[in-house]
């Protein structure tokens, strides 16, 4: 009996939703492709990397905090020259960890959806050996280290994405833009908008905001939380805190008088936002991604400097939502969008036309076509 075609997807937890976008992948090849192949997910920084490189999902948290450390390290990276610099520099120190990563973990095909591993595993690699598949996960403020010509093919979320790839030297049959995956229930909800709407108890007639800072419940989301309460609106605060359980502690400590709800980390994300009528957040990739899915007019109020500073400009240039970076200007469009539908209505529908449902699926397919026998 032949062996089923094996595939490895490396990963990290250092924010940009690289596990959410590998398990929707994984996910969609069950249910597309069910029992053709075999996944697995590695966490390359926890199970490879040197120290101090083994502490890297920690020591994200705590630079995440510092917007202007964060911003300088990654610019400082982010040329072509100083990019290659880093890894030609860093490859004396890593090349056995890659190495042993490469031979410990035979498979079909490789699949990353982090840039900082691709040049060094490659490097690893015996070009030809396997396919090589990176899915970029930023949406349009790519960093350079998610571009590598010996890849075997780079699928990425955007139009700008593509073409900041090809301006650096990709080759054009190398790259190809398909979206960002997404979770195959964002496409296929539990049931139409009214019937989640009851489900979870909310007044049909009734705005319903999701307010969330990312899976980390990172950036003032308090402070917003508090501004919006103290504008009285006529609407529900569904707050989503994530794993940040100091900020859940903080707003169930302190009463708010809008009508409300405080969920700490949820496995029912696309039903809350095919539920929802709004969703203030920060400016993730997947979040973003997300929200087009569900047709949501979407209010940015906080970013990672560099890699999410473009997710900003292509949500407000294309129309669909707003930056409201201080939480005055969230009440200020949340007043708008209610006083007036037509102008909700509008920005969702350019948010739905955004949208890219199949990401996850048609990666998937993409992956049986490459490892399935002649």
């Amino acid at each position: 009996m032949n062996k089923k075609p094996h595939i490895l997807f490396l990963f990290s937890d250092t924010g940009g939703g690289h596990r959410s976008a590998a398990k929707a992948i994984i996910e969609a090849l069950n249910i597309y492709h069910p029992g053709q192949v075999t996944t697995e997910m590695l966490d390359f920084f926890v199970a490879y990397a040197p120290p101090p490189f083994d502490r890297a999902h920690s020591a994200y948290t705590h630079i995440a905090q510092v917007p202007n450390l964060w911003e300088l390290g990654y610019k400082l990276s982010n040329g072509k020259y100083r990019s290659k610099l880093v890894y030609d520099v860093l490859w004396p120190y890593v090349r056995t960890a890659a190495k042993d990563l490469v031979n410990e973990h035979p498979c079909d095909l490789i699949l990353s959806v982090h840039p900082i591993i691709n040049t060094p595993v490659l490097r690893a690699l015996e070009l030809g050996n396997k396919p090589y598949v990176i899915v970029v996960t930023d949406m349009v403020s790519t960093h350079l280290f998610w571009y590598n010509n010996d890849a075997t093919l780079t699928l990425v979320p955007t139009e700008e994405a593509l073409q900041r790839g090809i301006e650096n030297g990709m080759d054009e049959d190398r790259i190809e833009v398909i979206g960002q995956p997404i979770s195959d229930k964002f496409r296929h909800p539990t049931g139409p908008k009214a019937q989640l709407r009851e489900a979870f108890g909310w007044q049909d007639d009734f705005p319903v905001v999701l307010m969330m800072g990312g899976g980390e419940g990172m950036g003032p989301l308090e402070d917003v939380v508090r501004a919006v309460d103290r504008a009285q609106l006529d609407l529900k605060m569904v707050i989503i805190t994530g794993r940040n359980v100091a900020l859940q502690r903080n707003l169930e400590e302190k009463p708010l008088t809008t009508t409300h709800e405080i969920l700490g980390f949820v496995d029912s994300m696309a039903d809350l936002m095919n539920a929802a009528d709004l969703i203030v957040t920060k400016a993730g990739p997947g979040t973003i991604s997300e929200a087009f899915t569900a047709g949501l007019p979407i209010i940015l109020f906080t970013r990672m400097p560099g890699q999410e500073e473009g997710n900003v400009d292509y949500v407000v240039d294309k129309g669909a939502g707003v930056w409201a970076p201080t939480p005055e200007k969230v009440v200020d469009t949340l007043r708008l969008w209610i006083e007036n539908p037509e102008i909700q209505a509008q920005v969702a529908a350019t948010s739905k036309r955004l949208a890219r449902p199949d990401a996850a699926k048609n990666i998937a397919h993409k992956i049986i076509s490459m490892v399935k026998p002649v």
